[in-house]
């Protein structure tokens, strides 16, 4: 459907090499859309590429750090030149520190906010100029479940994901007069190499994630596919600062007792 086309459209994806990122970049790419990868690791990057040319996708790459910013100005301006002018960016790239708050240190606390509050800041309001010039735009923030939630050991991410959600919607709000839609994608748990470990028959987790969730189930990656085309597509060009939470209904529910079949 036309609505939901991205043919002549290009989309920047950071981080986009593994795991989420790539899932909601092959549905860019399935989409019609050309992918612009950006990644601070060489050969991760080069691995991704061919995995996306192999499929039939129109891609190509870029290294530096989202929350380096003169990096990031000087390859925002490459890409615009080499690749043309960025008409979605999805900001995915993010780390996470698993540790108590009354254990973290206070450079790990911040090397996190920078990379999953500042960086989505510096790469929007870069890419967000040509959007005003061009009076047309999508920006898809990656969010969380974090963004709503608090959660043992994870302080730092759930303050970033939560400030994302709020400059999500600031940005929105300021943005939304040049046809710029600002949205995020709150995923909740997903079947990803990293999770591997964990998705295992007896683990506890795995069984806390299954019943925790009405679906019963981990999120497949393909499962963010539709959402991300969505938010990046003339079918959501009345959809703005909005978080869609793609989670199986997890933050629509408290949950049902252990007891309870």
């Amino acid at each position: 459907m036309d609505l939901f086309s991205l043919k002549n459209k290009r989309a920047v994806i950071t981080g986009g090499t593994h795991g989420l990122g790539m899932a909601m970049a092959e549905g860019l790419g399935r989409a019609g859309a050309e992918l612009v990868i950006t990644s601070t690791t060489p050969s991760k990057l080069e691995e991704a590429l061919k995995h996306y040319r192999s499929e039939g996708y129109q891609a190509s790459g870029y290294i530096f750090d989202v929350t380096d910013e003169k990096a990031a100005v000087l390859n925002v301006k490459k890409i615009e030149k080499e690749v043309g002018p960025i008409d979605i960016l999805v900001n995915n790239a993010g780390i996470i520190k698993r540790e108590l708050a009354l254990d973290m240190e206070v450079d790990d606390f911040r090397r996190v906010i920078d990379v999953d509050l500042v960086g989505p800041f510096i790469m929007s309001k870069l890419v967000a100029k040509g959007m005003v010039e061009r009076k047309g735009g999508k920006i898809i923030n990656i969010c969380s479940m974090m963004s709503e939630l608090g959660r043992n050991n994870v302080s730092a991410y759930a303050a970033a994901k939560g400030g994302l959600k709020m400059l999500t919607r600031n940005l929105a709000t300021e943005w939304a007069r040049y046809n710029i839609q600002v949205n995020g994608i709150g995923p909740g748990y997903f079947a990803t190499s990293q999770t591997a470990p964990i998705r295992v028959d007896g683990n506890p987790f795995n069984e806390f994630i299954i019943n925790r969730t009405p679906t019963g189930r981990w999120g497949n990656p393909e499962d963010l596919a539709g959402t991300v085309v969505f938010l990046a597509s003339g079918a959501s060009d009345f959809v703005n600062g909005q978080i869609v939470y793609v989670d199986g209904g997890i933050l629509a529910t408290i949950g049902k007792p252990a007891n309870e079949k």
